[in-house]
């Protein structure tokens, strides 16, 4: 081994590493070392995941290994690299921008990934989601973050001006419900996706109905904004909102007139102070 080579071992040593204490010594001796061996012409695809297990890794040894030619060819350094807490966003989102889907979802979902590093690379998912298989796309909505499995729920087309086969239905409704079961998704999400403008309305009947989300009632009011809503499920949702409270949200509601006179209609009745 060469002068400008760490050991295996030196380099596993900081993986578990307790913080320095306050009166050690700098540790820029350390970091020379450790620039020194990413930069070496020699360094092999193990000694590179080896050292990417370490938590104590400056941005610049970072930047440097990304530079390797190791790094360039091996898919797991890569991998490592971006999904590594220190290394910085313009090192890792490019690297991100080169892997295959499933390995965009793991840097996604790695635990010390930085928040901005996650949304950058959920948005590289989410903008190939139109290109990737139908298995692809029922894994994704079963495991990916919240926010791809939110874009699958708008990205699923069942309807609409062209003809689309049984087949194609079946298999895009089961995308749209594993979508819901994502463990990742949040009220909020849900709320934002049958809200928007693109929602289709398998997806407001499809929450409307689902055991989970339909309890919500933040998700009820919701729905009750939206153009696709059955005049059965809104007659239910309405029921626990006061009349002054639904008159104020199916003001801003896209259902048709006839179900929101209908609603308000009820609401009335219904209302204690309407009674004898």
């Amino acid at each position: 081994m060469s002068g400008n080579e760490m050991s295996e071992d030196k380099i596993l040593e900081g993986e578990n590493a307790p913080p320095a204490a306050a009166s050690a010594s700098p540790t820029a001796p350390v970091s020379d070392d450790l620039l020194r061996t990413v930069a070496d012409p020699a360094l092999t695809e193990d000694l590179a995941l080896a050292l990417l297990k370490r938590a104590d890794l400056s941005p610049e040894v970072l930047e440097q290994l990304a530079k390797h030619a190791t790094a360039r060819k091996s898919r797991k350094v890569r991998i490592a690299l971006a999904s590594h807490p220190k290394t910085p966003r313009h090192v890792s989102v490019p690297l991100a921008r080169q892997f295959y889907t499933f390995d965009l979802m793991r840097v996604a979902l790695s635990p010390g990934v930085p928040a901005d590093v996650k949304v950058a690379v959920d948005d590289v998912l989410i903008s190939r989601l139109k290109t990737v298989t139908t298995g692809e796309r029922l894994t994704l909505a079963r495991r990916a973050s919240g926010r791809v499995a939110a874009a699958l729920l708008l990205d699923v087309e069942v309807t609409g001006s062209e003809i689309i086969d049984a087949k194609t239905v079946a298999r895009e409704t089961r995308v749209m419900q594993a979508a819901l079961e994502n463990p990742r998704l949040t009220e909020s999400l849900v709320i934002n996706s049958v809200l928007r403008a693109a929602a289709s309305a398998a997806l407001v009947h499809a929450v409307a109905r689902h055991a989970k989300w339909s309890l919500r009632r933040e998700i009820r009011a919701a729905l009750l904004r939206t153009e696709h809503l059955s005049l059965a499920r809104a007659l239910e949702f309405s029921q626990e909102i006061p009349a002054p409270l639904l008159q104020e949200l199916l003001a801003s509601s896209r259902l048709p007139g006839k179900i929101k006179d209908q609603l308000l209609r009820e609401s009335e009745t219904s209302s204690p102070s309407s009674g004898g």
